[in-house]
């Protein structure tokens, strides 16, 4: 399977997860071991989708994330450009869960239909991050909120290079040992390494038209979460 380049092409980016689609949710438990189950918790408290909720989980793969809020009582839908992860994720159906299709720079939901917005590990690989954050703003309603949970950098130069040294050599490896799609690991290391530090992207997101823009570090800042609200 060829991977994904930097350039993000969305054929690209979506054969991709294609490819890993059957295995994806076991590797990303085996790879950050058992990290990302945390980090997904997170994500359901910042969320926070109560009874009547609308929440639009962007980039939701199988729908991992999308469970834990319908679990909480909120309605979901799961959205997702890679048709292979929807259909991993629809073969476990939950009540108050749906799967969509869609783009995430041109999404197939009319202006204003969601309370919550969010997008776990899913906007580093958008070709025009702009654009998708102002697509996000659009169709939430004026009040609602935006979490976006992503890989980030660590603020202490010395462990980012570690860090960055097993992006660069373990994961790799570790993805090769248990993936016959390693490749798209490569990207991954890479995407990650080529992300904007924390800051950065909050300055993206008020560009973008969001308010009330914050953000804070998990896991030393391995992942970050920025939340933002839409003030009209």
């Amino acid at each position: 399977m060829a991977r994904a380049g930097l350039d993000k092409k969305p054929a690209e980016v979506a054969a991709m997860f294609d490819a890993v689609a059957a295995r994806y949710d076991l590797l990303n438990d085996a790879l950050s071991a058992g990290l990302d189950r945390r980090w997904r918790r997170a994500v359901a408290r910042a969320v926070d989708g109560g009874r009547g909720q609308l929440v639009l989980d962007l980039a939701a793969g199988t729908g991992t994330s999308s469970r834990a809020f319908v679990r909480r009582g909120a309605r979901c839908v799961a959205c997702d450009f890679s048709l292979g992860m929807l259909a991993v994720g629809a073969r476990r159906p939950a009540a108050g869960l749906a799967f969509a299709a869609g783009d995430a720079l041109a999404l197939p939901f009319g202006d204003g239909s969601f309370d919550v917005v969010t997008i776990s590990f899913g906007l580093r690989n958008v070709a025009d991050t702009g654009q998708a954050l102002r697509e996000l703003r659009r169709v939430t309603r004026p009040g609602g909120r935006l979490v976006i949970c992503e890989f980030s950098h660590l603020p202490a130069p010395r462990l980012n290079a570690l860090y960055e040294r097993y992006l660069a050599g373990a994961l790799p490896a570790v993805a090769r040992a248990l993936s016959r799609n390693a490749e798209a690991y490569d990207y991954l290391a890479d995407s990650i390494r080529d992300w904007p530090p924390q800051e950065v992207l909050a300055g993206q997101i008020a560009a973008a038209g969001w308010s009330g823009v914050s953000w804070r570090n998990l896991t030393l800042g391995v992942v970050a979460l920025h939340e933002a609200r839409r003030s009209g």
